[in-house]
């Protein structure tokens, strides 16, 4: 994972920033502070971010493609333009159900 933040005041576009990893899946930082981060997150079919558990907040917003989104007991589907929020001390996973690319965004601030 590239951890160095994009370049500011230039224009971008999420879907065309990056390739696949050879793995199937890449993370590209766009902005990492202390008080959180937004991360692009690409993702090839059947590919998927193992069960995690975050103290904080954690925003996806799917730009392309589809993918599972399981929280708690709970599955849902996010089609491209749809987002969720995993709420903060919720077990989580993120699945490919095909190739995919989301804006994944946690803001560690509100919980001191």
């Amino acid at each position: 994972m590239d951890t160095s933040e994009f370049k500011k005041s230039i224009i971008f576009t999420v879907a065309g920033m990056a390739t696949y990893g050879s793995q199937g899946r890449f993370m590209k930082s766009i902005l990492k502070k202390e008080t959180g981060h937004v991360n692009a997150v690409l993702m090839a079919k059947g590919e998927h971010i193992s069960e995690g558990f975050s103290r904080f907040d954690h925003f996806i917003h799917i730009i392309e493609g589809s993918a599972s989104v399981q929280i708690d007991d709970n599955l849902f589907t996010l089609m491209a333009g749809e987002c969720i929020i995993i709420p903060a001390h919720s077990k989580n996973t993120v699945s490919a159900n095909e190739r995919f690319i989301m804006i994944s965004t946690i803001i560690k601030s509100g919980y001191e």
